[in-house]
This record gives structure tokens, C-alpha cells and sequence, in this order.
């Protein structure tokens, strides 16, 4: 049944498509759209919302949307993801200071502290050299959401991997290794040098951060500490040297606080948001199962999440600043498994129509853009509706054998079989895990070099336009809710922020000149009518 709504919906779709008068009113109406936004939005944003989809490219976009489509029984190329809606699109430039091809540790420095640095470094200018503690002190570089959390909005941060990973630690940490997650995985020379890992700072350097979910808890436990979800599992329990329970700590802090900590699915959507100020949920020991494996019953999804996340942040009447990141999408695509990837993108898309019907774009800018690309395409003329997942419509005309639409540059996905590449026809490539075929060995597949779309929408969105470096988003998103730097233009009487002053100055020229004009025609008016009623 529903394979044969999927071919009804297609073909209905296909008969449309050959009156060209579908295209022109499609086209007409966007038209009619885009002359809307002659009227730029430029109200103060009372609320900000960075959504980042780890290694989501222009690539991994597109594969997404036609996977949304075609899980709603469409062809899947016509489907407007969420983001696909949002009024302004511009590039970012994602290299590091040191990298030609970017990590997630330097560009997350970039796009949330507004400063680009070094690989494997967060929350620290390029001056820092990765691994080697002494050049932490002196080239720490703070967040937005510490420039948000100090004028007063609330603050938090929702991510499918660890809390403690290399996106969201760039939000409050100052580390020269993105991998020091418990002070475990430190070498012992830095930890007598007074360097801090990742955990203990996520609690102690901005200790008041409203909103905190994501994996991670046996980063937070003491070392061998059995963990809560899967007691007989030693590779998930505690790894803390210092014997420190982090969790312990904070909900000693956050007891009179209204604050609350939770583990699972169940125990988050049991909490009325109106009754918490402060919320702590750690899903997982380590990063959150692929959305796909997700047990539903206690595993909460990131639409879920972020659902909660804002009910307990848009308490504030001065608003608030949210970080959600689909991590997953990376992981999905070091591993060669496309599936898992866009599944995870999808679920992303799902989490920011979930935002957009929570908020206002009157008053919340809201941005969504990837730290880097992957190596990942899809190809082979394939024809309109085929599954995202499914083979090119040819065979290769070397190796005379199929192959899919997707591949990868490089990765896990390369093999040989009898010396030559293997005929994907004997196996099932649409499995959830299976790997693409990739063009260069590797036990992981390698992030991608190229620019990555931001798309925005809000206050002050057109700000974002064209290409710009990666590290103008932050400053971008602080302009237009007046905090960190830079904030002259935030004194107009209304609350609106108001044009730079240059600009002040030039629209009150023209505004007296258009007065002046009118005042001549009004003299000239009176001065026919006199010589009128003279001849009379």
C-alpha cells in the first residue's frame, strides 16, 4: 500500500510538471515571496538559536531532503527541508588557522567565540598550540553564550553526542586538546601544569548554563563507577581519576535552584518546564545511539530535547541563547554509513520546525549551518524518485558491475574481492549500517574541505549574505540581540536596533531633503493659485 502511494504521488507530480504553467505560477509565487523581503527585519533579537549539523555539507542538504521527501511518500527532489525556508542563505569558509580541511574543534572556536583557531583546539585564539598545555593561559577566547549568559539571557545546550564533545565544549571551555573529555585522557603533565579537562569545566567555567543535554555521563563519575543505564558494561562506567562525582556536585549546587537532573526519556518528559531553571540530562555514557537504533521508549530524540530545552529558556523575559547540535551526522559519515548520516540530518530538520513553531522570527534569529563538509556525494544520472539509497541506473562501463548513487571519497567503504571491487548487487546496501563504496581505503572516512551553507532567518538574518569567513556568525548573531561588542546601535528609545550611526545621519539628510521638496511644491501651489485669482 504504501509503495503504491509512493508511485501515485510521483506519477501525479510527473503530470504537472509538463504544463509549463506549473513552473511559472511556482515560480511566480516565489517571485511574489522574495519581493517580501525588500522589508529587512531589524528588530532586536531577543532570542538566538544556532543549530549545526556536524559535517552536514551542501552534499549531505540535499541527500537529506530527498530522503524527508521520500519517507512521506514523495519523489523527494521537490521537498522543502525546514531550513530550505529560511529567507537568507550565505557560505562560510571553513578552514582552520592550520587546516586546509577543518576539524570540529577549530571551527566550532570560530563559530561560537567568533575567533578561527587551530585544529583540535577549543575555546583558545590560534596562538595556542594543540596538546601543549602552557599556551592555555593567556590565549582563552570566550563564547557567545557566555556573552548571552552575561547579559543576562538564560543559555543552553542540547547536542546528540557528548556534552563534553568539540562543538558544544567551544561554548565554555578553554582547552588545547578537544580529546582531554575527563582528566583520564590527560597526559599527567598537563593536569600538574594546572590544565582542566573538558567535564570539570563545562560545570566550573560558566557554572550557571540553564540548559544541558546530550551524552557523556561517564566522563562525570569516578573511574569504574558502574553506570546507571548498563551496570555490567565496563567500558561504559565512570573515568574519572580524581574520584570527583560531577553530577553529585551539581545537583548538590542546583537543589534550591529548581534545577534537576535526568537520564532518561521518561524522566524528561515527566518535568513541567514552568517548574525548571536549571536542567542537566545526560542520555547516554558516551555519544546518543544513531536515530535510527533509538530505543523510543527511553531515549529521548533531539526534537524532544530541544521541545524542552526552549520551554524552560523562553521563561526569561530577556530571552535566550540556545546551541543545538545534530552531532551525529559526523559520525554517521566517518563511518561510511550515508544512511545513519541522513537520518540524523532529517531528525535535525524535524527539531528546527519544532523551534520555529515555538518562537517568533519578529523577535528570534535562528541559524543553521554545518562546521565542515564530508567526502560524501551521490550521482550516476539517476533518475527522478530513485531512493536516495538505491544504484546508479548503469552499470560501470570499466568494471561492467553496479554501483550505488552514493560514495564516498574515502573511507571504510573500499573493498576488494577477489582483487576487484565488489558487486553491491550480492549484498543489501540498504541496510541501515551498510558502508558506501569509497575511493580510498581508510578505517575512517575524512571530513570535506569545501565551503558550507548558513541559512538564516530572524532579526537582522540578511546580515548573512554572500561568503564570509566562518568566525563573522557569532559576531553577527551578537549585533542583532546587542550583546558582546560593538552594541552603539542598540540605544535607540524603542528597543529596535536601530542603523549605524552613518547611516543614521544619512537617512535624517534625505528625510529633510524629501521635506524641502515638498515644502517647494507647497509654495509653488500657492504662488499659481495668487497669479490665478489675480487674472480673475
Amino acid at each position: 500500500t504504501c509503495a503504491c502511494h509512493s508511485y501515485q504521488t510521483v506519477l501525479k507530480v510527473k503530470v504537472q510538471e509538463k504544463d509549463p504553467m506549473f513552473w511559472n505560477r511556482w515560480a511566480q509565487q516565489t517571485l511574489k515571496n522574495a519581493l517580501t523581503l525588500q522589508t529587512l527585519n531589524t528588530n532586536k533579537a531577543k532570542n538566538l538559536i544556532l543549530f549545526l549539523g556536524d559535517g552536514m555539507g551542501v552534499p549531505t542538504v540535499t541527500a537529506a531532503r530527498i530522503l524527508k521527501g521520500q519517507l512521506n511518500g514523495q519523489s523527494g527532489e521537490e521537498t522543502r527541508l525546514e531550513m530550505d525556508k529560511f529567507p537568507f542563505v550565505s557560505l562560510a569558509k571553513t578552514y582552520n588557522t592550520n587546516a586546509q580541511v577543518p576539524d570540529s574543534a577549530g571551527t566550532a572556536t570560530a563559530y561560537l567565540c567568533g575567533v578561527k583557531a587551530n585544529e583540535g583546539t577549543v575555546g583558545v585564539s590560534a596562538a595556542a598550540v594543540r596538546s601543549q598545555c602552557n599556551t592555555t593561559k593567556g590565549n582563552e577566547v570566550t563564547s557567545i553564550l557566555r556573552w548571552a549568559k552575561d547579559s543576562g539571557k538564560s543559555v543552553g545546550i542540547v547536542t546528540t553526542t557528548r556534552v563534553n564533545h568539540a562543538t558544544p565544549s567551544a561554548a565554555y571551555a578553554h582547552s588545547v586538546d578537544r580529546d582531554w573529555y575527563s582528566d583520564n585522557e590527560m597526559p599527567p603533565e598537563a593536569l600538574q601544569a594546572g590544565c582542566k579537562d573538558i567535564a570539570r569545566q563545562l560545570f566550573e567555567n560558566i557554572p550557571d548554563i540553564d540548559v544541558i543535554m546530550g551524552g557523556g555521563r561517564k566522563f562525570m563519575f569516578p573511574k569504574n563507577q558502574s553506570d546507571v543505564e548498563y551496570p555490567d558494561v565496563l567500558k561504559h562506567s565512570g573515568t574519572r581519576k580524581d574520584e570527583r562525582n560531577l553530577v553529585q556536585e551539581w545537583k548538590d549546587k542546583m537543589k534550591d535552584k529548581k534545577g534537576y537532573y535526568v537520564w532518561n526519556k521518561k524522566q524528561l518528559l515527566s518535568l513541567n518546564p514552568n517548574n525548571v531553571d536549571y536542567l542537566l540530562g545526560l542520555f547516554e555514557p558516551s555519544d546518543l545511539t544513531y536515530d535510527l537504533e533509538r530505543n523510543t521508549d527511553t531515549d529521548p530524540s533531539l526534537t524532544e530535547m530541544v521541545d524542552v530545552a526552549i520551554k524552560i529558556l523562553r521563561k526569561n523575559p530577556s530571552g535566550f541563547y540556545l546551541l543545538v547540535e545534530g552531532g551525529r551526522i559526523d559520525h554517521g559519515h566517518h563511518e561510511g554509513k550515508a544512511k545513519q548520516a541522513l537520518h540524523e540530518a532529517v531528525e535535525m530538520d524535524r527539531a528546527i520546525g519544532r523551534a520555529g513553531l515555538m518562537t517568533s522570527i519578529h523577535d528570534t534569529l535562528t541559524i543553521v549551518t554545518a562546521d565542515h563538509s564530508h567526502v560524501f556525494s551521490f550521482g550516476g544520472y539517476t533518475a527522478r524518485g530513485n531512493t536516495i539509497f538505491g544504484l546508479a541506473p548503469m552499470v560501470s562501463d570499466v568494471d561492467q558491475k553496479p554501483f550505488t548513487s552514493i560514495l564516498y571519497g574515502n573511507g571504510p567503504g573500499y573493498k576488494l574481492v577477489t582483487g576487484a571491487r565488489e558487486n553491491v548487487s550480492t549484498i543489501d546496501y540498504q541496510d541501515n549500517n551498510y558502508q558506501a563504496q569509497a575511493a580510498v581505503p581508510l578505517s575512517m572516512e575524512t571530513h570535506g574541505g569545501e565551503d558550507v551553507a548558513v541559512f538564516a532567518k530572524g532579526p537582522l538574518a540578511h546580515l548573512l549574505h554572500g561568503v564570509h569567513e566562518q568566525n563573522y556568525i557569532p559576531h553577527v548573531m551578537a549585533y542583532a540581540a546587542c550583546i558582546g561588542q560593538n552594541r552603539d546601535h542598540c540605544l535607540s528609545r524603542d528597543g529596535a536596533a536601530a542603523l549605524k550611526p552613518a547611516l543614521s545621519v544619512m537617512a535624517a539628510i534625505l528625510t529633510v531633503t524629501r521635506l524641502l521638496y515638498v515644502l517647494v511644491i507647497v509654495i509653488n501651489a500657492l504662488i499659481l493659485y495668487t497669479w490665478q485669482k489675480g487674472l480673475c
